[in-house]
């Protein structure tokens, strides 16, 4: 580190940070989930300000809506693997760091093997259910976890499981609840999720550093449109902490199946009898599987269908990409199918005499 030393100069200057801090934040290790509005200043920020190693973790591609608001992508990476994108502008950031990436959605059969070389657990992403996920491995992992959210032009940011403060789950008992809105369907400001990703990268630094006063315990509430910040303060809840670290340790010692499958693999299970197969894609799209196994259900429809299928049938599902049909699979998983795969990538990767 000490040959690039320069880059880090002001910082160092600080007496609280120094080289001693310096090189804490180049040995750190940091998992980002979520590589959109709140992941892309997130790591731009751990990767300028040295931290040592970066893991990012989105199975999305990049799309020109998320550009007036994701700033490592450009219209060229339109279609990219965001996690490829992302690790690609970090390295031209600060070539010091090192970039693991991990280009899937973070889910129960992951979540414990991706984390578990990771101190800090960042959370970037939109859904409720990821939280959880994120919160609860990270119980049981002894790993703090950086929340944060976006909704309009609000956002919230918290620390959760550091130093055995308060849970995720404390501040937000889990019920069946619909999913919250997320910014495909309401709209966001541009700017307010590289706000809140910075607060969260500035968390971020002072844990690694043991600097200041770490926000655990408290919900820090930003309103963007009166440039008002309110704080909120919550307890350490030990029932939701003791069903948090359950979860925890189920993740981690659960042996799951894995559901993804390559193109060889698949196309042996479509000529399987056996095996259902489901086209997730719209009429129009191609290439087309010949295959009298292969039954079209729109993954906009597949949640009306489910039911129609036996738990423990045999069932592969695919769609151009393997973005949908990875949604599709977390929807048949929690539904209790045994079962089931999808084809990782897509069927935009195969091109053979069957299609």
């Amino acid at each position: 580190m000490m040959e690039h030393s320069k880059r880090y100069t002001r910082q160092m200057a600080l007496p609280e940070i120094g080289s001693l801090g310096q090189q804490k934040l180049l040995n750190a290790k940091v998992l980002v989930i979520g590589a959109g509005g709140l992941g892309c200043p997130v790591l731009q920020m751990l990767a300028a300000s040295g931290v040592g190693t970066l893991g990012i973790v989105d199975g999305d591609v990049v799309d020109e809506t998320n550009l007036h608001r994701q700033l490592l992508y450009t219209t060229n990476d339109c279609g990219k693997n965001k996690v490829d994108v992302a690790a690609n502008a970090i390295q031209k950031i600060n070539s010091d760091v090192k970039v693991n990436v991990y280009p899937e959605f973070i889910s129960e059969s992951n979540i414990a093997i991706i984390s578990k070389d990771y101190e800090i657990l960042v959370d970037c992403t939109d859904t409720i259910a990821t939280r959880y996920l994120i919160n609860d491995i990270g119980i049981h992992l002894g790993k703090p976890m950086i929340y944060a959210s976006i909704h309009k032009f609000e956002g919230q940011i918290s620390v959760f499981n550091y130093q055995s403060g308060p849970s995720y789950r404390c501040l937000f008992p889990e019920k069946n609840t619909q999913e919250v809105p997320n910014c495909v369907t309401t709209g966001v400001l541009g700017v307010l999720p590289n706000t809140l990703g910075m607060l969260q990268a500035t968390e971020i630094l002072k844990i690694i550093l043991g600097i200041g006063k770490v926000l655990s315990g408290k919900l820090l509430i930003y309103n963007a449109l009166n440039l008002s910040f309110n704080e909120l303060e919550f307890s350490r809840n030990e029932e939701q902490i003791r069903i948090g670290t359950k979860k925890g340790i189920e993740l981690e010692s659960s042996k799951k199946q894995n559901h993804e499958i390559g193109k060889e693999a698949f196309l042996d299970l479509c000529s399987n009898e056996n095996y259902t197969i489901i086209d997730l894609r719209e009429a129009h799209e191609t290439p087309k599987l010949k295959n009298e196994s292969v039954i079209n259900i729109s993954f906009f429809e597949i949640e009306k269908h489910i039911n129609k299928f036996n738990k423990d049938q045999p069932i592969v599902l695919f769609c151009q990409s393997g973005i949908r049909s990875k949604k599709a699979l977390d929807l048949f998983l929690e539904n209790g199918f045994i079962n089931i795969a999808h084809l990782q990538k897509g069927i935009q990767n195969i091109q053979l005499e069957v299609i």
